[in-house]
């Protein structure tokens, strides 16, 4: 009898399989359950407010991020929306691939302890998540980037700006702007933070500046200094970019932080306050949630899950400005990889590139253990940069396999499961492995944000080290 009920289960088994079901479970490798339905959302809902709060905590300050997506007023198409996002992702990786390329060849261009609220926001050309700061009295919502080094922001009189949420600022009521002369030490430096001479203007000679990006954006404008502050951090005759021309798709932001190593930067300019440290929680772009900017190294108001583990900074001289990492292996489903690409020590993490960018021959090892683990799903059309995709609109939730990063020093990244996918469409008719291939073998690899979701990502430019420890991220 015994036999029998075995044999009627079996079958009951056998038959619930072959249906459409909604639940995917598998015990092969190590996996984590994706819910689906958390990405339908309602095409018409109207984001809320990018402003972002802060505060000070033991000694650190804290600025709430949000990502830009949120801050760029009512969507009516969010699978349009994703797919762009997708295409200048693109447009972002290839115009750094020139800049890398050409700072390398040294080609230049002549022109005559503090938390913040952190954001999500769609980056169209530079940046994905920003932060609200306070600047000669007026607050300014701003993309962070640490692959950039200028701070800017839009200012009146106006010859060209885009539309922005805030009102553009004006310097003449700031008591605290002044113009940064054209024989300054800090005009002489936009060379090597912004690959531009400074140049001077006329009557009086101010100091001029330009940033230019791969797909014709750009910010011009005079080098001024002004009154910063961060959370409740002070911090007087911060220098940036007041542009009086400007062009691109930068989400309804004021400007942008730069976050990169070069003396303009806002870490080198702080770095009496904060000692050079900072650390980020990026939030999930798929919901309304906060992550923060934390400015200062005290590690005891993060929130985190897991323990830190720190790998060093590799040392670039030609490309001193950005933070590079040395790869030495993957896995997927814990299963360990191998590939020609690994341990180059030239990997590139970048807050302002969404989707991670990896060697030929690491891409090929990934995808190929990735679609052994992950089967027995409807395919769908690449787009764009992707080129593994799936149907899973008819599932509720998936397992999927995890993906970790493994770096120099036994230091670790494990994607959150929401960084796994990329959902072209919402109602997940077209979700694909959000990695993508570089062209080239020689070109840089780059650590995307979509992947260091999550994750609480910590720079040290004293120690020369970066840590990753898992933290969901969360509001102030």
């Amino acid at each position: 009898m015994s036999h029998l009920l075995y044999f009627l289960f079996l079958l009951f088994v056998s038959f619930i399989s072959s249906c459409t079901t909604t639940k995917i479970y598998s015990s092969y490798g190590e996996k984590e359950v994706l819910p689906l339905n958390k990405f339908q959302w309602n095409q018409h809902t109207k984001n809320p407010s990018c402003f972002s709060k802060s505060r000070k905590e033991n000694g650190a300050t804290i600025l709430e991020m949000k990502h830009r997506d949120y801050c760029s007023g009512q969507i009516r198409d969010w699978n349009k929306r994703f797919q762009k996002r997708l295409i200048s992702d693109d447009i972002q990786v290839r115009s750094l691939q020139s800049r890398i390329r050409n700072m390398i060849s040294g080609q230049i261009q002549d022109l005559s302890q503090t938390q913040i609220p952190l954001h999500s926001g769609i980056k169209l050309q530079i940046l994905n998540y920003v932060v609200t700061v306070e600047l000669g009295g007026r607050n300014m919502t701003v993309i962070v980037d640490t692959g950039s080094d200028l701070t800017w922001i839009q200012c009146q009189p106006c010859k060209l700006c885009y539309n922005q949420q805030e009102p553009i600022f004006n310097p003449s009521l700031s008591t605290s702007y002044q113009a940064v002369p054209c024989n300054s030490s800090s005009c002489q430096s936009l060379e090597f933070a912004t690959g531009n001479f400074g140049v001077c203007g006329n009557d009086p000679p101010t100091c001029n500046y330009l940033v230019s990006y791969g797909d014709g954006s750009y910010t011009h404008g005079e080098l001024a200094h002004d009154r910063l502050i961060l959370g409740t951090t002070p911090v007087d005759s911060f220098i940036f970019g007041c542009g009086r021309s400007n062009r691109g798709l930068f989400g309804g932001a004021s400007g942008l932080m730069g976050l990169g190593r070069s003396d303009l930067s806002l870490i080198s300019q702080t770095s009496d306050m904060f000692g050079g440290r900072f650390s980020y929680c990026l939030p999930s772009t798929e919901t309304e949630a906060s992550g923060s900017l934390i400015l200062g190294g005290d590690s005891t108001v993060y929130k985190n899950s897991t323990p830190v583990t720190y790998t060093r900074m590799v040392p670039n001289l030609q490309l001193s400005t950005f933070y590079f990492l040395n790869l030495t292996g993957t896995s997927i489903g814990g299963v360990a990889l191998q590939a020609p690409g690994f341990g180059k020590g030239g990997m590139l993490i970048d807050s302002g590139t969404v989707i991670t960018r990896l060697p030929p021959s690491i891409y090929r090892a990934m995808k190929t253990e990735f679609l052994k683990q992950f089967t027995g799903f409807p395919t769908a059309p690449g787009f764009s940069i992707l080129d593994t995709c799936f149907n899973l609109s008819g599932y509720e939730e998936v397992n999927i396999p995890t993906i970790r990063m493994h770096f120099e020093g036994n230091a670790e990244l494990t994607v959150d499961v929401t960084g796994i996918f990329y959902f072209v469409k919402t109602d997940a008719s077209q979700v694909c492995l959000a990695l993508a291939s570089l062209s080239y073998e020689d070109e840089m690899g780059i650590i995307g944000n979509y992947q260091q979701k999550n994750i609480r990502v910590i720079y040290d430019t004293k120690e020369e080290q970066l840590g990753f420890a898992k933290e969901t991220c969360g509001p102030l």
